[in-house]
């Protein structure tokens, strides 16, 4: 028995390293210090087809969680397909996919501690996309560096670690996708940060299932996007909100909900 259990993880082990990479073409890798964490980090960077050929300059969205995005290799329950929907659309935008932190991700993507859970570091992990790692894709790559063509992306913790980025960098991220944020980690703390911002004018794509486990994700999205809505006029169509029938929290849901989302966005 122990022969056949020993046979079994062997070959689980191999068909896990022999798997092929699903990148397209537009998808590079580099790494970077991130002196902030204390670590270096893993970067995913797609580049639009038209990239070498052309001498203009592009939006960027910059996406947690970078292993699940383009590769079904690297990623944990399946990717996100973001290379092949964006060559599909033949889509004028660079992406910068962010490794995540692994045993210390719940850390680097929530802004304040839970009592349960810990965490909590999610300054450092934005300083560093602020302060390091955007300035160096700005001298390296031709991009429109400004808030109106600046993205940051994520979903569950991501989504939360990038809506939050949008409140404390407004200057920075003029945009946020925020598919099935987990609000719930910080919900006191988050919404009393929103109630206490005197303008928002970030652009952001809400997205969830009305089928992620519990009643809460709707719940505190629909209050959320009332906050938001209490900061600006809602004639200047500034946020979006959509909840998906029988949608669960999984990258089906969000990779099915990207292409109408990035479209929306820019």
């Amino acid at each position: 028995m122990k022969l056949i259990l020993s046979l079994l993880l062997t070959l689980l082990f191999w068909n896990s390293n022999a798997q092929q990479s699903t990148a397209s073409r537009q998808v590079a890798t580099f790494t970077i210090e991130a002196p902030q964490l204390k670590t270096i980090k893993k970067i995913w960077i797609y580049l639009p087809k038209n990239y070498v050929s052309s001498t203009k300059k592009f939006p960027v969205i910059y996406m947690n969680d970078g292993q699940n995005l383009f590769d079904s290799k690297t990623s944990y329950v399946g990717e996100w397909n973001v290379d092949e929907t964006l060559d599909s659309l033949s889509a004028q935008v660079i992406v910068i996919g962010i490794e995540h932190g692994g045993e210390k991700r719940m850390e680097e993507l929530t802004p304040y501690k839970n009592e349960k859970y810990g965490g909590g570091n999610a300054d450092n992990y934005l300083d560093f996309i602020v302060k390091t790692l955007k300035p160096y894709v700005d001298k390296n790559y031709r991009t429109k560096p400004n808030a109106n063509n600046t993205c940051l992306w994520g979903s569950s913790l991501g989504g939360l670690v990038s809506f939050y980025g949008a409140l404390k960098y407004p200057e920075v991220f003029g945009k946020v996708g925020c598919f099935s944020p987990s609000f719930w980690f910080n919900r006191k703390e988050i919404f009393h940060l929103m109630e206490d911002t005197k303008t928002f004018k970030t652009k952001v794509y809400f997205l969830c299932g009305d089928n992620e486990g519990d009643d809460d994700m709707v719940r505190d999205l629909n209050s959320m996007e009332y906050q938001v809505n209490t900061k600006r006029c809602e004639c200047k169509m500034l946020n979006k909100k959509i909840i998906v029938k029988g949608g669960q929290h999984n990258e089906k849901l969000w990779r099915e909900g990207f292409k109408k989302a990035y479209l929306w966005l820019f």
